[in-house]
């Protein structure tokens, strides 16, 4: 049998069960895993005090697995980006030099093309000091910050450890497995009143959530209440947009097993 990691709903429910006094081997049931699975889950993600916490067994995971993904192409102290920096300050941009890498006019380099992006992110990716400030001005434009590609995608207020919708588990689409829910804020005039709901993706069944204001704290105190009703097996995930509302959705899992 192949093995799959645990997923973010997973450690939710381990961490429900593990504060409702459940045993490694009761969680392993209701997760369908192996009771080693749990075991070393709990062991390699607790946090000091010896708790675990969603969030942070997600952490965890991610930053073990960085020294597995693949070296950048273009890292300071290289000849390739010393040759690069050559390039730029003889005033290429960086089109130009990932369009020469391209055409192989550099011999020693026929295996160490890298795009235009590539250069772009080396640069603004360098710590603050002479050397970053002399190749932005070598740029076309020459500004301090580059302005992302996207464009016209309004960062302020950003989540902090927001989980992508993109991650999601696939069956959340299909809206086949009950448990899975979408969340939203109606505001009232002059947002001096505010209302959450709830949805559960595959019947449809809507919540109301009393809040007192369209702050973080009435969001975490509202829809933690609204979905601690609900029984276990109905609190699954929760899809939300990037208001500021949800800053502090990490405590509503905390509170109810709920990933977001």
């Amino acid at each position: 049998m192949s093995y799959h990691e645990l997923s973010l709903e997973e450690r939710s429910n381990i961490q429900v069960g593990l504060l409702r006094g459940m045993s490694q081997r009761a969680i392993a049931r209701m997760l369908n895993r192996s009771p080693s699975t749990i075991c070393r889950e709990i062991r390699r993600n607790r946090g000091a005090q010896g708790e675990y916490i969603t969030q942070h067994a997600q952490r965890a995971t991610c930053e073990r697995r960085m020294p597995c993904r693949p070296q950048k192409k273009l890292m300071p102290g290289t000849e390739l980006f010393d040759l690069v920096v050559y390039l730029l300050r003889k005033r290429f941009s960086p089109e130009q030099i990932a369009g020469k890498l391209r055409a192989m006019e550099f011999p020693n380099f026929e295996d160490a093309y890298v795009c235009r992006e590539t250069i772009y992110n080396a640069i603004y990716a360098l710590p603050v000091g002479e050397l970053r400030k002399e190749l932005i001005i070598c740029l076309r434009q020459g500004k301090t910050s580059r302005r992302p590609r996207s464009g016209g995608v309004d960062r302020r207020g950003q989540i902090p450890d927001m989980v992508s919708i993109h991650v999601r588990p696939p069956e959340i689409e299909d809206r086949v497995m009950p448990g899975h829910w979408e969340g939203d804020l109606i505001k009232g005039k002059a947002n001096a009143s505010a209302v959450g709901t709830l949805v559960e993706r595959s019947s449809g069944y809507l919540m109301l959530v009393k809040m007192l204001d369209a702050t973080a704290t009435s969001a975490v105190e509202g829809f933690s209440a609204a979905l601690n009703r609900m029984p276990l097996a109905a609190r699954k995930s929760m899809t939300y947009d990037q208001g500021r509302e949800m800053a502090r959705h990490t405590e509503i899992t905390q509170k109810t097993g709920v990933a977001i």
